[in-house]
């Protein structure tokens, strides 16, 4: 009998915050120093509910608001970091590992690349993967829109995991 390939699976998240004084911001687990941060039930990071949508997504497992619902106090504040934990365990619990992940940060300000390596390190050390498997880049909105006039930030992801071919997702809420 010959051996089954491995399961191999694509998927995309996107998630976008608007900016508010009093906020601290918080991209990839790390804190950027500007006048204001992203509104969010949780920190708000838009690159790591990205990364955990476009995960949970790969693996049939739902998205970021169903496991971990504003209206649910037990996420208030809530590192999103930790959330990003919580879904790569819910993925090796349905055998599935992070093969790589590839996000892109849009901003207008501030300066997303000079903290990049620190992000691509806490993303990877969330998910349990080197950090040469994790992306980030960041581009500018040019002005245009809500997030060219500086109202917001958006992230997109896209990973790709993989798995024995007879694996299954199981369950569909997190476990903290």
């Amino acid at each position: 009998m010959a051996a089954q390939a491995p399961l191999t699976r694509v998927g995309y998240g996107y998630d976008v915050h608007r900016l508010a004084r009093g906020r601290k911001l918080i991209l990839g687990g790390v804190e950027l120093r500007h006048p204001a941060g992203l509104m969010g039930h949780s920190d708000a990071d838009v690159l790591c509910h990205a990364i955990a949508d476009s995960l949970l997504g790969a693996a049939s497992l739902g998205d970021i608001g169903q496991h971990f619902p504003d209206s649910d106090p037990r996420w208030r504040g809530a590192s999103s970091l930790a959330l990003l934990g919580y879904v790569a365990e819910m993925l090796r619990r349905s055998r599935f590992s992070v093969v790589n992940v590839d996000s892109t940060v849009v901003a207008e300000a501030p300066r997303i690349m000079p903290h990049a390596a620190a992000m691509r390190v806490n993303i990877a050390r969330a998910l349990g993967v080197p950090a040469a498997r994790i992306s980030v880049k960041a581009t500018t909105n040019e002005r245009l829109g809500d997030i060219g006039r500086g109202r917001g930030i958006c992230a997109h992801a896209v990973s790709l995991i993989t798995a024995a071919a007879t694996a299954r997702p199981v369950g569909q809420s997190a476990t903290p």
